[in-house]
C-alpha cells in the first residue's frame, strides 16, 4: 500500500519530466539545421545548375514580363532573385540562343 508521503508520488512525475526533456533534446538534435542558428545557406549565385542565364533585370515585374514573352514563344523559363533589385531569367541550354534573341529585343532588358 502506498503511503501519502512515500517517494513513489514524486518518482512518477520526475521520470515523466526527464523522459520529455530527453525526447525534446533528441528531436532537436535529429531534426535541427546543424548550423549556428542562422538561415539556411543559399547556393552560390553562379551555380545555375542545368539552366542557362539569358538576362539579368533590376525589376521583378520586368523579369516576369520577359518570362511571359518566352513562354509565348514556347520556351520554358524560370526567374531567380539572387539579391535585392536583381532578377535572373533562366532557360534550358537548348533554348538559350532563341531566348537571348527575344531578351535582346525585349524593352526592359
Amino acid at each position: 500500500m502506498l503511503q501519502p508521503g512515500s517517494l513513489s508520488y514524486i518518482a512518477g512525475p520526475v521520470v515523466a519530466v526527464v523522459v520529455m526533456v530527453l525526447l525534446a533534446l533528441f528531436m532537436r538534435w535529429a531534426f535541427g539545421t546543424g548550423g549556428t542558428g542562422s538561415a539556411r545557406r543559399r547556393p552560390a549565385p553562379s551555380d545555375d545548375g542545368l539552366l542557362t542565364r539569358v538576362a539579368t533585370l533590376s525589376r521583378r515585374e520586368s523579369a516576369l514580363a520577359l518570362r511571359a514573352v518566352l513562354s509565348d514563344a514556347g520556351i520554358r523559363s524560370t526567374v531567380r532573385f539572387p539579391a535585392a533589385h536583381r532578377a535572373d531569367v533562366l532557360v534550358f541550354p537548348e533554348d538559350a540562343a532563341r531566348a537571348r534573341e527575344l531578351a535582346a529585343s525585349f524593352p526592359a532588358a
